[in-house]
């Protein structure tokens, strides 16, 4: 929800991979993030071949993964990565809880 808002925001849809094959039995999944929210979803009913733990990769945000995202329930927004064919470039890293506060002030 607070790292790509475009699926609950207007149903977007990003096909979404397993990073490593696996030889399962496809199975139907929703893909939801870690926020307890109905909006909290990136992709609903998706047949994946995938072992518990498995790493996906959300395909297509494109620019506006970073300028869609917020910080909401103090979760630091997702690294930023170009793929260029086969070479993999990290863009922005990932924020973390005490560069959120940083900006903060004590009022006295």
């Amino acid at each position: 929800m607070n790292d790509l808002m475009r699926p609950a925001l207007y149903d977007a849809y990003h096909d979404i991979l397993p990073v490593t094959r696996e030889n399962h039995t496809a199975q139907n999944y929703e893909v939801v993030g870690p926020i307890c929210e109905t909006g909290d979803f990136i992709g609903h009913a998706r047949d994946l071949s995938i072992a518990p733990q498995a790493l996906l990769a959300v395909l297509s945000a494109g620019a506006y993964g970073m300028s869609m995202s917020s910080n909401y329930n103090t979760r630091p927004r997702a690294a930023e990565v170009m793929v260029d064919g086969s070479r993999v470039h990290l863009v922005r890293e990932r924020e973390t809880v005490p560069q959120l506060y940083a900006a903060e002030k004590i009022i006295a």
